[in-house]
């Protein structure tokens, strides 16, 4: 059985096992972390500038008791009506399964029933074209808005994408 939870430091163990096998990872980590790959150290010391704010938190998906996913959400805005998921992250070994629409799914219902948000956004690497098609069957529509990175001396175009609340309800 699926469900979300909040992130727990021993959490940090699977990502860095996750992490290591990702090689695009090792392109974004490059300015954040002076070695690679990354330890669980050095992600729960990211994690800590961050736990202490009401505006942003980390969540793990478990199927039954192994973590198989990751997501960090922020609102965007004082009255939190806009949420962000970034750094959605689904165990390698799975993919392809279905786990990633399901923790979207989830914490999307969990953002307009429970938290009551208004708009949810995030945000896809053009060439990871999984994930797009991911994002687009649950409904998310881009807003016109990209951002290249400069990622190890490579060019990563980003795209923005969002869904409110009244489209999610309607593909209820």
């Amino acid at each position: 059985m699926l469900r979300l939870r909040p992130y727990k430091p021993c959490d940090a163990q699977s990502l860095v096992q996750w992490l290591t096998d990702e090689a695009g990872f090792w392109k974004w980590c490059a300015g954040r972390y002076d070695h690679y790959p990354v330890t669980a150290d050095d992600i729960n010391n990211f994690y800590d500038s961050f736990r202490m704010k009401d505006d942003f938190w980390q969540m793990t998906m478990l199927d039954d008791t192994k973590v198989v996913g990751h997501l960090l959400m922020q609102f965007l805005d004082t009255e939190q009506r806009h949420l962000k998921f970034g750094c959605i992250i689904v165990d390698p070994l799975i993919r392809g399964k279905g786990y990633g629409t399901q923790m979207l799914t989830l914490a999307l219902t969990y953002a307009f029933t429970i938290l009551k948000v208004e708009q949810v956004s995030l945000g896809v690497f053009e060439n990871n074209i999984t994930a797009a098609h991911c994002y687009e069957r649950l409904g998310f529509q881009k807003t016109g808005t990209c951002t290249d990175y400069h990622l190890m001396g490579e060019i990563w175009r980003f795209h923005d994408l969002t869904m409110m609340k009244t489209q999610w309800e309607e593909r209820q």
